[in-house]
Formats: structure tokens, C-alpha cells, sequence
């Protein structure tokens, strides 16, 4: 195996034309997204662009375990508590959003596979991409509230295009999603089990490519495996739950929002899991979340992006992410010294700070 933390390929078609690859390339780490792979599939996708012979790119993972789990926020965590370090953290987020962009606006269609966990900067790679794949073993969440930080990654762009108010359900909660729930919420498009990942593969490289829309030809591939995968599709507890998800989402303020959702955290169903992490949250986070997510609601992803570059660079400096990260990953206490107990006793002029 490659000691690259990405590897690109290039696969030959029927009409030898090529599909280019790149498969995020550590695993142990689970696939997490560091300076480094963001400066390495940054520049290829735009050569990849250029390149009359490409038709199309594949997005995938080494191992079983994670598509991505997310930024390598152990690195961000030296940037914060290490003289002179806030510019790299700053370089990270401005290089990855940069990317984040480039694939959603990417004109071939890319392919993302995203079996296994995919998370936070796993979810702004998926996301962009014009052909985003599902499996049985896909789990998906956006789970920042509990490290101080808040969805990022274009999530203000994304989590307002789903349906109803599942998208400030599954920012305030970092809530799990499968691939059924992944492709209801439309944070996917076609859920195909894992072990016909070799079939799309040979049967994309099979097609004649230079006929046809190469957007059209990915869909019926897809399409196919699609429908010999759907004995497979799990049920989507979003879709179950999405009446009940909408009522407990419906109030004005986010106190109110914050205290329904509680009010579910009792038992042992889909539900109450979800909400359970909202006695360990971040109140700066989820404050940071109920802002963004309504303030970008008619933004473009552009806008977007930009609002959080703002947002995310004012979270390297403040103190409460750092907190998250050294509480889960560096100390592994589980014990988070949020700078406030919770929303009652918040001063509205921190967060007003975050945005100026």
C-alpha cells in the first residue's frame, strides 16, 4: 500500500478515455483531512479539470471503516496552543473551503463513495460532489457541537436544503444518519451496497463515455446498481421521526428549540440517542449553530463559505474549541470546561463576536 495519505490513478475506459481517482489514504486515522491531502487534491482536481481526456472522477477511501471522519483536528489543536500557530489553522480552513467550493462547482461528475463514517470536513468533500453514494455501512453526522466548533464545510449552505427542519435537527444534535436517511434528507443520491462497488467500477470503465453526456452516463450506472441494492436499504429513522423531528424544532428562540429537544432525551429509541448529546454540548456551539444555519438561509454557497471562513477562524482564537478537542482527543477526560454552563447564562455579546 501507498504510504501516500492520497493516492490518484487513473482508470481506462472502453473508448480509452480515463476516469481519474483519488482515495483518501489513511486509514488509521480515518481518513481525516489534513493541509497536506487538501494541497495534494486541490491542485489535482484542477489539472483533472483542464484534461480533455478525463470524464470523470472518483472519489473514494482505503479501508472499510471511514470514507472521512472528519479534519485533522489534532493538528488544529497545536495551531491553537502553540506560539505562532493560529496561521496554520487559518490556512487550514482557507485551503479547505477553497476545496469544499471547487468540488461543488466542478463541471465533470465526481463520484464520491462514501462508505463507512463520514463526517464534518468528510462531509464537505461528499457534499460537493455531483454523484454522492451511500452503503449499509455509511454514517453520516455533522457532530461539532460537541467539540466547541459548529458544522462548517458549506453545512450552512447544505443542512438548509433539506427537507423540513431536519438540517438544525442534525446540526443542534450531531445526530447519525444511514444511507437511507443520508438519501431522504438528500444529503445523498443513491444508496448501493458496498459489495457492488467493483461492479460500478468495472461497468463505469466499460461505457463509451465520448457519446453520451458523461453526467448521463455515471446516472445509469448508478441507476442499475441502485435498484439491485434496494433489498438492502435500511429504514431511515429521520423519515420515521420527521413529524416529530419538525414539532420539536418549531419554537423562536433557541432556548426553546434546545428545551423540546431535551424533552426527547429520555428511552432508549432513535430519537432519544440523538438528543442525548445535547447535556455535553457546547452552548457556545449550539448558539453558533442556531445563528449560522438562520442567517444563511438565502445565501449562496459562496456567501456561505465565506461566512464561515469568518466564523471558523474567530473558533481558533476563542478558546472553546481548543477546550473540545483537549477534552476528547488530547486529556480524553470527557470533561469539558465550556466557558458557560449553558444558554441561560450566556452573554449575547460572545456570540456577536464570533460573527463581526
Amino acid at each position: 500500500m501507498s504510504d501516500q495519505p492520497i493516492v490518484f490513478e487513473e482508470w481506462k475506459t472502453g473508448d480509452g478515455t480515463l476516469i481519474a481517482v483519488a482515495r483518501l489514504n489513511t486509514p488509521k486515522a480515518l481518513n481525516s483531512l489534513s493541509l497536506e491531502m487538501i494541497r495534494l487534491l486541490t491542485p489535482q482536481l484542477k489539472r483533472w479539470a483542464e484534461d480533455p481526456a478525463i470524464q470523470a472522477v472518483w472519489l473514494e477511501s482505503e479501508g472499510d471503516k471511514a470514507f472521512c471522519a472528519g479534519g485533522d483536528i489534532v493538528a488544529l489543536y497545536r495551531s491553537m496552543t502553540e506560539p505562532q500557530g493560529a496561521s496554520e489553522g487559518e490556512a487550514f480552513f482557507n485551503e479547505e473551503y477553497e476545496l469544499d467550493y471547487l468540488i461543488h462547482t466542478f463541471q465533470k461528475p465526481i463520484v464520491c463513495w462514501g462508505h463507512g463514517i463520514v463526517m464534518g470536513g468528510g462531509m464537505g468533500i461528499m457534499e460537493g460532489a455531483s454523484h454522492r453514494v451511500v452503503t449499509e455501512g455509511s454514517k453520516l453526522a455533522m457532530p461539532e457541537i460537541t467539540i466547541g466548533l459548529y458544522p462548517d464545510v458549506a453545512a450552512g449552505w447544505f443542512l438548509n436544503r433539506t427537507p423540513g427542519r431536519t438540517g438544525l435537527f442534525l446540526g443542534l444534535t450531531g445526530a447519525r444518519l444511514n444511507g437511507a436517511d443520508a438519501v431522504f434528507t438528500g444529503l445523498a443520491d443513491r444508496f448501493i451496497r458496498h459489495d457492488l462497488k467493483a461492479d460500478v467500477v468495472a461497468e463505469l470503465c466499460k461505457r463509451d463515455w465520448q457519446g453520451d453526456d458523461p453526467h448521463a452516463v455515471v446516472g445509469s450506472v448508478l441507476r442499475q446498481f441502485e435498484r439491485e441494492s434496494a433489498d438492502a436499504m435500511p429504514e431511515s429513522p429521520v423519515r420515521t421521526h420527521f413529524d416529530e423531528i419538525n414539532r420539536v424544532t418549531d419554537a423562536d428562540s433557541l432556548e426553546a428549540t434546545v428545551s423540546q429537544l431535551k424533552e426527547l432525551s429520555g428511552g432508549d429509541g432513535w430519537v432519544a440517542k440523538a438528543t442525548r448529546s445535547l447535556a455535553s454540548a457546547s452552548p457556545t456551539s449550539l448558539a453558533l449553530v442556531w445563528r449560522h444555519l438562520h442567517g444563511c438561509k438565502h445565501n449562496s454557497l459562496k456567501e456561505v463559505l465565506d461566512k464561515e471562513l469568518v466564523l471558523s477562524t474567530k473558533c481558533l482564537t476563542k478558546g472553546e474549541f481548543a477546550e473540545g478537542i483537549r477534552a476528547l482527543l488530547i486529556d480524553k477526560d470527557q470533561q469539558p470546561r465550556w466557558r458557560y454552563a449553558s444558554l441561560a447564562e450566556m452573554d449575547s455579546a460572545w456570540i456577536d463576536d464570533f460573527f463581526s
